[in-house]
């Protein structure tokens, strides 16, 4: 009797296969027969060859490895598939996102005293109104047009970009800055977002977090730091540039980590839950007739579409990761949104189901490095789905396709066209 061989194992690694939807059903043939793969890493789209990582496709082993900050690293390599130029490692070093524990621990208590609950819970009003006056201005442009409208042009961009600005403290005059800046960094691989690469002396692209490409961020948030120093309010910057033991350097990092992170996780997310709800009208009947609670429905969407689709580790000893011996050296990839559809973890995972209980997706991560503003993130989407309900009394509709981002890193829509009247 002849054994049947093991399915090959698919690439997951190629940020054009986002462009048209996350390769859900190859996720599962990872976690089924290679949960612990081997991928390879090609030059694409002008980004040079890459020496190859692991894949980890298994809930139970992406947990592992973001709790595992002795074993797998987010220091040695940073946290990005790509390695970086060796030159700029140690500048991203300095960066929370990029540091492990002892250190990190250090840098997320500062953070985190000025990112409290409290401060921002008291912009859920103005978040409130926002999302109330985007939603009025688009079903106003429906209206008057041919009933359609582009969510992510219309409310969800400029609500996440918003929102942020008002949370650090960014003066109404440079918040399109921060729109610019998150494109370039997390949009680095389509060129609709962050256009052609720029490249350097040898003609290798330049990575858009190397000092060079940061360069005007950097001097922005110090500029920022200094005029909080002179003019306090209750914002998160006037907290850090008033925290005496934070360098200069470090607020300059934090303010790029609020600045991208911050943007972005609401800014994909947001679409991707109203999408979800626009191809399954009945949950959104669900939920507009109370028999879903808004804040399980939020849970639910985030499983559904993860805003982060990878994070990078790189394995600092020898390991061994659900039968396969790891490297010291070795990259070490965690596909969040494949954990966020295993069977072994999710009852019927393919299924959205608002009310879903328990629901320990990790769309925010896990570990030392779960993600700081997920109470800000969650905050803003409860009121955006709110609002929605209250201004739809029926589900969205697609107008077209919706058109997603070229990236293996972040789950993002450029465009979602809907229906509204």
């Amino acid at each position: 009797m002849s054994v049947p061989e093991a399915p090959p194992v698919p690439d997951v690694f190629d940020p054009r296969r986002y462009a048209t939807a996350v390769p859900y059903d190859d996720y599962r043939v990872l976690r089924d027969r290679h949960p612990v793969a081997w991928q390879e890493e090609p030059e694409v789209l002008g980004w040079p060859a890459g020496p190859g990582f692991w894949a980890v496709t298994r809930h139970a082993d992406v947990v592992r490895v973001l709790k595992d900050a002795g074993t797998f690293s987010s220091y040695a390599g940073a946290t990005q598939i790509r390695d970086p130029d060796p030159e700029d490692l140690p500048f991203i070093r300095r960066m929370m996102l990029n540091q492990d524990p002892p250190a990190h621990g250090r840098l997320r208590r500062l953070v985190s005293r000025a990112f409290t609950p409290g401060r921002v819970d008291r912009f859920a009003a103005v978040a409130r109104e926002r999302a109330r006056t985007l939603l009025v201005r688009a079903l106003a442009a429906a209206r008057e047009g041919d009933g359609t409208v582009d969510l992510v042009a219309a409310v969800t961009d400029e609500y996440a970009l918003l929102n942020l600005a008002d949370l650090l403290g960014v003066p109404a005059s440079d918040r399109g800055l921060l729109l610019h800046w998150t494109q370039r960094v997390i949009g680095y691989q389509d060129p609709d977002e962050a256009g052609p690469p720029v490249l350097d002396g040898a003609g290798r692209p330049v990575n858009p977090r190397s000092p060079a490409m940061l360069r005007d961020m950097f001097a922005y948030a110090g500029q920022l730091a200094a005029y909080k120093r002179r003019h306090p309010v209750d914002d998160i910057m006037t907290a850090l540039a008033h925290d005496a033991e934070l360098a200069d350097a470090e607020l300059e990092m934090f303010f790029f980590l609020l600045t991208v992170a911050g943007n972005d996780t609401v800014r994909s997310a947001a679409p991707g839950g109203l999408l979800a709800l626009a191809e399954h009208p009945e949950a959104y009947g669900l939920l507009r007739a109370g028999a879903v609670g808004v804040p399980s429905a939020v849970d639910e969407l985030l499983r559904w579409h993860p805003p982060v689709l990878t994070f990078r580790r790189t394995a600092v000893r020898d390991t061994e990761l659900a039968g396969r011996s790891i490297r010291a050296g070795e990259k070490v990839v965690v596909f969040h949104a494949s954990a966020n559809r295993d069977e072994r973890v999710f009852a019927d995972p393919d299924r959205l189901d608002l009310a879903r209980s328990p629901n320990p997706h990790v769309s925010f991560g896990d570990g030392p490095h779960v993600c700081l503003g997920a109470h800000f993130a969650r905050l803003q989407l409860r009121l955006l789905h709110e609002e929605v309900l209250r201004a739809l009394p029926g589900p969205p509709r697609l107008a077209g396709p919706a058109v997603r981002l070229v990236s293996n890193f972040i789950n993002g829509i450029k465009s979602l066209p809907l229906h509204l009247v």
